[in-house]
């Protein structure tokens, strides 16, 4: 899974081999936070640094509005937002999207357990701002 042309292709890899392990275990049908749940287990299992659902400020113009949990923060550089539906929606990439812009991270990932096979994409936040 490690592709090159993605920035930090190794590490989305590691996320996605966890989350196909959740998946081909589980299979679909569940909630999202059995999901979270298990896909926790594999992070520990792996010995992966995270944080799950990671408080994070959401800014306007340099004014704190109000605070967001991102479900995982992986190394502090990966923000993965899990579904648990049958079919993504552009509206779930917008939200992802968003997620990385407020939270100035360049690199995230969208991934839902809902669907029959294992859904996932990884997100690149064209307005990231390094050193920010």
């Amino acid at each position: 899974m490690i592709n090159e042309k993605y920035k930090y292709s190794a590490l989305t890899g590691e996320i996605i081999g966890c989350a196909m392990e959740v998946h081909s275990t589980l299979g679909n049908g569940f909630q999202e936070v059995i999901y979270q749940r298990a896909l926790e287990i594999e992070f520990k299992g792996r010995n992966m640094p995270f944080s799950r659902e990671f408080e994070m400020p959401v800014n306007y113009k340099g004014v704190q509005i109000g605070t967001r949990r991102v479900d995982f923060l992986v190394k502090g550089l990966i923000c993965v937002e899990i579904k648990a539906l049958i079919e993504l929606q552009d509206v779930h990439l917008a939200q992802a999207i968003n997620y990385l812009e407020a939270y100035n991270l360049e690199v995230g990932m969208l991934i839902n357990f809902g669907s029959k096979s294992l859904d996932f994409k990884r997100l690149i936040n064209a307005k990231f701002k390094p050193g920010v």
